[in-house]
């Protein structure tokens, strides 16, 4: 082939463009989006629990649900409009949105305004896929996997940050966190708007699709071999992640009396787990065994931890002293162990599943493909909390110790259904370049 008709990126040229300025961009609007979120998982349910409120376990998990439906049924329009107006503006106004949830709920007198403010930050939440369909724009096909290994660090940071943050802001009130995240997001929105440059190409926002119902596009990729397993595999995934972090804050406070604080150092912990996972093992293990291999390593390590989780509670023997922790006992550092093993599983499977997705793919249909799977996974972030509200609940509306163990061992069944599908997938692509 003559030298001017080759691709103009070969793969030691996409090596060295990798950290562009627009992908580190994007990284930090990534990163401080996340820590906003984080701020919330760890405060919510005890905040929705709180005399103020006085949630049931059943309402907790709907406030986690509302959020997900909401961005199933809104998601898929902002991804659409990213694709044909730009990545950029959609991620200015989603952003912007889900600074006035997060007011709304620190602001909110009654559980009904906790919930409108759930509801708006879920309209407006489509700017995950948004920024997944945006690192696809300025990746090659062969940097794909670290580019999304690289938004998964900043799901990592995010979560490291953001969790440690509210542990911290909580002890001058149990709204403030949710304040300091509305002021965060509309500090990154304004940054988003002035700072980040657009990447959607005009022969790419031409071809924007019909407007088709999400939910009948997701039946239909079911009928794609390839990205139809990615798909459903995707969807059991984040299902029953959904339940598990639904759960966690809930199944601390009863078992080991944590608070709003510790449980916020508790997820920053698993955040550095998650960045470690994902920014630095998950793309040296993708080349050397490939995403599906790790799709499938990474479920199964979910399999075994929250099955495992039910079994552990505060222990009297000896231990040691570690910071903002405190005491470490036999029972928490058998807790850390398994968040540790479920970090390291999800932070293998969730990236291995999106770069996956992306690869087979067209390059023009990035944002629809990866809207889809997003929709997928809103759908089961909707799902997930709703069983485990179901499932914590008993006869007078608390959770204690059976509810526990039933909610762990559904995700863990879940987990093991994902786990099924990621071997079939691997022996069903042998033979395909994208694994």
């Amino acid at each position: 082939m003559r030298d001017d008709l080759k691709p103009p990126s070969t793969t030691t040229e996409a090596q060295e463009k990798f950290f562009t300025a627009p992908l580190l961009i994007i990284f930090t609007t990534v990163f401080i989006d996340l820590v906003g979120f984080g701020i919330v998982l760890p405060i919510l349910p005890l905040y929705a629990e709180s005399p103020e409120f006085r949630a049931t376990p059943f309402e907790v998990g709907m406030l986690f649900a509302i959020y997900s439906w909401m961005q199933f049924f809104f998601a898929p329009v902002l991804g659409r409009l990213s694709d044909k107006y730009g990545r950029r503006p959609i991620l200015f106004f989603s952003i912007l949105g889900s600074a006035v949830g997060y007011f709304l709920v620190g602001w909110a007198g009654t559980l009904a305004l906790v919930f409108a403010g759930r509801i708006v930050s879920g309209v407006t939440g489509g700017n995950i896929s948004t920024a997944q369909a945006y690192i696809a724009d300025v990746t090659s096909k062969e940097n794909r996997a670290k580019g999304m290994g690289l938004f998964g660090a900043a799901f990592g940071l995010g979560f490291v940050f953001g969790p440690a943050i509210a542990g911290i802001l909580s002890k001058y009130g149990i709204h403030v966190p949710f304040y300091f995240a509305a002021f965060l997001s509309l500090a990154n929105a304004l940054a988003v708007y002035f700072v980040l440059p657009e990447s959607v190409k005009r022969s790419s926002a031409e071809a924007v699709s019909s407007g088709r119902n999400r939910l009948g596009e997701i039946l239909d990729s079911i009928r794609e071999p390839q990205f139809g397993l990615i798909n459903l595999e995707y969807f059991l995934l984040i299902t029953a992640f959904s339940i598990m972090t639904t759960a966690f804050v809930l199944y601390t406070a009863f078992r080991f009396g944590y608070n709003a604080e510790q449980n916020g150092y508790l997820f920053a912990f698993v955040g550095v787990v998650a960045i470690i996972g994902q920014g630095v093992l998950f793309h040296r293990f993708a080349d050397r065994f490939g995403e599906a291999v790790l799709a499938a390593v990474g479920c199964f390590a979910m399999v075994f931890a929250l099955f495992g989780l039910p079994f552990i509670g505060p222990s009297q023997s000896a231990g040691f002293t570690l910071p903002l922790l405190g005491h470490i006992s036999v029972g928490l550092m058998l807790l850390l162990l398994f968040c540790v093993l479920t970090a390291i599983g999800n932070s293998l499977a969730s990236p291995a599943l999106m770069s996956l997705a992306s690869k087979v793919s067209h390059e023009h249909e990035q944002g629809k493909s990866l809207g889809i799977l997003q929709s997928s996974a809103s759908l089961a972030r909707a799902i997930g909390p709703t069983m485990a509200g179901f499932l914590l609940n008993n006869s007078v509306s608390a959770i204690d110790n059976s509810t526990i163990v039933r909610t762990f061992w559904t995700a863990s069944a879940i987990m093991l259904i994902a786990t099924v599908v990621a071997a079939y997938f691997t022996r069903f692509m042998r033979s395909q370049v994208v694994i």
